[in-house]
């Protein structure tokens, strides 16, 4: 009787240790501004699931990305394509790429204004070029839903049209009444004052993949990796289609 309450005094000392080490691991994460309404959404759950707490940092798309490129260290890190640099810069580990979510991009209006039709491209040239002033955000400044939008102007061959009236910023200005029409990834658009009117069509404007590695100099790799399979299993899956958002399991 004696060694068996020493055996289970024993176990319960090294289950207490083990939880408590969890505990005071912080797992850093760095992504773009496309992410952060889904990974704030998932942070809890994953901290009651394994005792780790996490620390987000985010930015603009290009921003983040050449904070990792740079080597700045983030135990896990998530970029969008085209992301070969960040591979060659041998800051992450290549088999631990896990492709989370893809991020359409879509347009608003204010609430309770007209509905445009953006079912397909000729559609969408239309509502563009009917629109008297047109909002995104600032591809200057690296923001990747600006960056893929002006593809998609380009592609249909309207780029200066819109930038005569176009304004940086996101869907508030539309809920403001000082835009027509917002256009931004969908996973950003919360404000309460606009109507959502959905995401581009698939043939001008691909959605943008969100993709998770972990760093090569990640303090505790287990916990790192443990991370990138929580935001890449079934529960984030749900949190990521209530977010207008593509799973990527």
């Amino acid at each position: 009787m004696k060694h068996l309450l020493s055996a289970v005094l024993a176990l319960t000392f090294v289950l207490g240790v083990s939880h408590t080490a969890a505990a005071q691991t912080e797992v850093s994460v760095i992504g773009p501004g496309g992410v952060r309404a889904s990974v704030e959404k998932l942070i809890p759950g994953f901290e009651a699931k394994t005792g780790y707490k996490v620390k987000p940092t985010y930015g603009s798309g290009g921003g983040t990305h050449a904070q990792v490129v740079k080597g700045d260290v983030f135990d896990v890190v998530i970029v969008q394509p085209p992301y070969q640099d960040v591979i060659a810069s041998g800051n992450v580990m290549k088999d631990t790429e896990k492709l989370l979510a893809s991020v359409p991009v879509g347009v608003a209006v204010k609430k309770g204004a007209p509905r445009p039709d953006i079912s397909n491209a000729a559609a969408v040239k239309k509502m563009l070029l009917d629109a008297k002033s047109v909002s995104y955000p600032n591809p200057s400044g690296g923001a990747a839903a600006g960056v893929s939008f002006q593809q998609t102007l380009k592609q249909l061959g309207i780029f200066d049209e819109v930038q005569a009236k176009y304004k940086p910023g996101q869907a508030t200005l539309a809920a403001k009444g000082e835009v027509e029409v917002s256009v931004t990834y969908l996973s950003e658009i919360d404000d309460p004052g606009v109507d959502i009117i959905g995401a581009l069509p698939k043939d001008i404007s691909t959605p943008t993949a969100l993709v998770a590695f972990v760093n090569t100099k990640a303090k505790d790799p287990a916990a790192a990796k443990a991370l990138v399979q929580y935001l890449s299993g079934p529960e984030a899956a749900e949190v990521y289609k209530g977010l207008r958002m593509i799973p990527g399991r």
